[in-house]
């Protein structure tokens, strides 16, 4: 008494399958013909849009007695078994009776009868079918699931229900969307958001181009603003919203006529789980095929993350931020004449550009003889910035090495994962929901997310079974 196996296709006469089909198909259409044939009498001459809404109120119907007229032909021999193995400890048990689950898909709902077993050493009772199915606890299966992550993701819950509905003709509301959001945003982690080591190194096979020179990597560092709220019901009394910072990292190749993204993660968390993150990154990229370039701003935080995961790298500092900085400076030193000041910032930016330039602009910050002590202040931390970052600072040599010097591909990883969905009027996230969605976010734009979530569903078929 073995366990019924799924039926093979491949192993039926082809004609035979055929006919099973049509006659499955004679028998539905039979219905739908049925159901749309008054309100076609009825309703005279119609336009395409009539049409076409008509046809969107009955084809969810039609096509889910036709899914469940092949989940029927495709696993009779599991749906007639009589006897089935306890998916604990593998004895043979009888079926008890035969039990009815309503199931949605995109197209449409589908009943299931289907034989039921109980295990009374193991106490567990089970579905063989349900199994062979792959089908996840609830009604919603996993590619209702997959389309409502996707739309959450782009847009805040209550439109992705009203879109969702338009699209597709199931209901799917804000309540139940919310909770398959934080479900897979608690599963989903950093090690199935990240590419696999085998993904990486083909992107960058992919971009070498018979060159003597390694393609070049960029490590690129930031935080992005998230606008945060305490716990506690919308009608209970909390604490005022505030905005904190969503430390991230973004890791892409640097080819001649496009940029290659690798990988990006994002979290409201402290500089040391960043740390460990990137850690975790850099173990996954093969480096000893690359030339790594380390980019950031002034913050001591991304520099020791960047400069743990990849020692070798080559450090950077912004162009952009230095160059904010220069200009600032500029206009304090001589705010009466801007011509002098555009003349003072061009040719230090000039010197800056050139491998130990920085030298020459730290000795003349040196010389200078401020006005005011405000001044004279701002031309201190400037001779500060400038010898911290005297060795990160050589423009034209990043340059002509193929490296980024500005910070465009973590400014632009902020802006099209965080703020573009975090940062929306009046929507205020708790600090869990906020790195969850960033973690979905994540996923899709290193196109890992239909790998995790197979591996997600996989997951939670195993729970039920």
């Amino acid at each position: 008494m073995n366990t019924a196996p799924v039926l093979d296709i491949s192993q039926l006469d082809f004609d035979v399958l055929s006919e099973q089909i049509r006659g499955m198909g004679y028998k539905i259409v039979d219905q739908f013909v049925e159901a749309i044939t008054p309100k076609l009498a009825h309703a005279g001459k119609m336009t395409l849009r009539e049409l076409s809404d008509l046809f969107q109120e009955q084809k969810q119907q039609f096509f889910g007695q036709m899914l469940q007229g092949f989940i029927q032909l495709l696993h009779r021999d599991t749906l007639n078994q009589e006897y089935a193995a306890c998916p604990e400890c593998g004895k043979q048990h009888k079926k008890r009776r035969t039990v009815s689950r309503e199931i949605e898909t995109r197209h449409g709902p589908s009943l299931i009868e289907r034989p039921y077993f109980y295990c009374p050493k193991c106490k567990v009772g089970y579905c063989p079918v349900d199994n062979d199915l792959g089908l996840l606890p609830g009604k919603k299966q996993s590619d209702l699931q997959d389309l409502a992550l996707e739309f959450m993701a782009e847009m805040p819950f209550e439109r992705a229900s009203e879109l969702f509905y338009k699209a597709t003709g199931i209901s799917y509301s804000q309540g139940p969307m919310h909770e398959t959001f934080e479900d897979f945003g608690q599963w989903l982690s950093l090690e199935n958001v990240i590419p696999s080591a085998a993904e990486i190194e083909h992107r960058i096979e992919g971009l070498a181009t018979g060159s003597s020179w390694k393609p070049v990597l960029m490590v690129a560092s930031d935080g992005a603003h998230a606008p945060l709220r305490p716990p506690g019901g919308r009608d209970e009394k909390r604490g005022s919203c505030e905005y904190k910072e969503a430390k991230g990292f973004r890791v892409y190749l640097v080819g001649e006529e496009r940029i290659v993204h690798i990988a990006s993660w994002h979290q409201v968390a402290d500089a040391n789980e960043i740390c460990e993150a990137l850690d975790f990154v850099a173990k996954r990229i093969p480096q000893e095929k690359v030339r790594i370039g380390l980019i950031g701003d002034g913050a001591s935080w991304l520099w020791r993350a960047m400069q743990k995961a990849f020692p070798q790298g080559r450090e950077i500092l912004d162009y952009y931020h230095c160059s904010q900085r220069v200009h600032a400076l500029g206009q304090a030193l001589y705010p009466e004449d801007s011509y002098k000041a555009l003349e003072w910032i061009e040719s230090t930016m000039t010197r800056l550009s050139f491998k130990n330039g920085v030298s020459h602009v730290i000795g003349g910050l040196k010389r200078l003889k401020p006005r005011t002590p405000e001044v004279q202040e701002m031309v201190r931390k400037a001779i500060n910035y400038f010898q911290e970052h005297q060795h990160r600072i050589n423009y034209r040599g990043s340059k002509i090495g193929g490296y980024h010097i500005g910070s465009g591909g973590i400014e632009s990883a902020n802006k099209f994962i965080c703020h573009t969905r975090l940062k929306r009027s009046g929507a205020w996230w708790l600090r869990n929901n906020c790195n969850k969605m960033l973690k979905l976010r994540c996923a899709i734009w290193n196109n890992t997310y239909e790998t995790a979530f197979q591996e997600y569903t996989s997951s939670k078929t195993k729970q039920i079974h």
